[in-house]
């Protein structure tokens, strides 16, 4: 299942400021059983937002991991909180099927 929320950096607080704590917390939260990635991905021509997907076993695994976050991640997400706009946007179920490429990975 796919986590997905827009992020938009307040004046004078970059994407990229952001995206440095978001590896930080991304690194700590995969370490949760079920985790399965994030992406971070920047809106084009606006320079100030993000699309945020973090990809997850099972929505179960997710909310678990939710409330067994370490204080570490807590405390990253607390100190990013008055810097960036968080809009959740929704939770996804992996897709029953892709088209992709034949020369995809």
């Amino acid at each position: 299942m796919h986590y997905l929320f827009e992020v938009t950096a307040q004046p004078g607080y970059t994407i990229e400021q952001y995206a440095e704590a978001w590896v930080r917390a991304s690194e700590l939260i995969q370490q949760a059983p079920g985790a399965q990635g994030t992406r971070l991905h920047r809106k084009i021509g606006d320079e100030r937002s993000a699309l945020a997907i973090a990809t997850w076993e099972s929505k179960a695994a997710r909310d678990a991991s939710a409330e067994a976050l370490p204080e570490s991640v807590q405390a990253i997400i607390q100190a990013e909180a008055p810097f960036v706009e968080i809009h959740f946007i929704g939770e996804f179920e992996a897709p029953e099927w892709e088209v992709l490429p034949p020369d995809w990975r």
